[in-house]
């Protein structure tokens, strides 16, 4: 009998007939298959897939954010953004910044399914009870929070990152060779831009912007996941959760992208060649709107959007692949 006097299971007593390095992995897929720690795992696989997938229109989308008045290096439609990435940097242009933010977005991505999963875990009363859009809300919300608390300074190298080769800050050829990488542009902003706190600029417009994208993100997930299984089936077919992922990515994205422009303009604020110096989120507000107008809060949507769907379509599938095979490791086939 166990010391809570139950008898111990039939897995339990295979494993102490085992070696003990068979022993030790049995438990070690165990621990893999309970359901947090699953999707911690699945969370970083979905978040390498969906970036890598689409790093060309992500930095487009960074590098039409930062554009303003007299900076007009990118402003040109999106093919054309494109091509010019192509003539002016090549195939590294596409990805640079992406080796930066696979290293984001992994832990990120991992963070965030981890405690959306914790978080309606302990909101869920009774097993298997579904959540309603409002609790999926704060849910998504609440994960948002957590997961760019962990991993804001690397999201702030990412976009220097992104950006200090764009032809508007006017290097050199043999500057653009000397440009730092990920480490030296970490310990740079550190020493030159106020120390760690520096690490988190534009923290408070990026949570302002990733709580409600995150919690819209979730909670239009579930509720298309729901309509989009076919009757007498648990799950949405591939195909569903592809059309469910790209939709909700879509909605939640369209609703707060001024957000994310402010935030993208805060990470950028101290760096010189860009000329930025606003001193408030209200501030940023009121200048973008007089200088740049409606249009300003909305700079680089369509690449967003044609990045958004097949990003969350690829993210929401292969975390739900993934998860089910990390899970699948803890079924009793001894």
């Amino acid at each position: 009998m166990s010391v809570d006097g139950q008898a111990p299971s039939p897995v339990a007593k295979v494993e102490e007939n085992l070696p003990a390095p068979i022993s030790r992995l049995i438990q070690l897929r165990h621990t893999i298959a309970q359901p947090v720690f699953a999707a911690f795992l699945a969370g970083g696989v979905a978040g390498a897939v969906s970036r890598t997938v689409v790093s060309p229109l992500e930095r487009l989308k960074i590098l039409f954010q930062i554009q303003s008045a007299g900076r007009t290096g990118y402003k040109m439609p999106v093919g054309q953004g494109l091509m010019k990435m192509w003539r002016d940097e090549g195939w590294r242009g596409f990805m640079r910044g992406n080796g930066a933010n696979c290293i984001r977005i992994i832990p990120y991505s991992a963070v965030q399914f981890a405690s959306y999963s914790f978080y309606k875990k302990y909101m869920t009363i009774h097993e298997g009870e579904k959540l309603p859009p409002s609790k999926n809300l704060l849910c998504g919300a609440l994960a948002g929070i957590t997961s760019v608390t962990f991993t804001y300074p690397l999201d702030i190298i990412r976009t220097r990152l992104s950006v200090q080769t764009a032809d508007f800050s006017h290097l050199t050829e043999a500057q653009v060779k000397d440009l730092p990488g990920m480490w030296r542009t970490g310990v740079n902003i550190y020493k030159t831009e106020g120390g760690f706190l520096a690490l988190y600029g534009g923290y408070v417009p990026t949570i302002a912007g990733v709580a409600p994208y995150v919690g819209l993100n979730f909670m239009t997930y579930e509720f298309l996941r729901i309509y989009l299984t076919p009757e007498g089936q648990k799950n949405p077919t591939s195909f569903g959760k592809l059309l469910a992922g790209a939709v909700s990515g879509a909605v939640a994205q369209t609703c707060t992208y001024p957000l994310d422009v402010l935030r993208r303009r805060f990470q950028i604020n101290k760096m010189k060649s860009m000329g930025y110096k606003y001193k408030s989120i209200f501030d940023a507000i009121r200048i973008i709107a007089m200088e740049e107008g409606f249009r300003g809060f909305y700079k680089g949507i369509v690449p967003n959007l044609l990045k958004v769907a097949p990003s969350m379509a690829s993210s929401f599938l292969s975390f739900e692949l993934a998860r089910d095979f990390f899970v699948s490791l803890g079924d009793d086939d001894t």
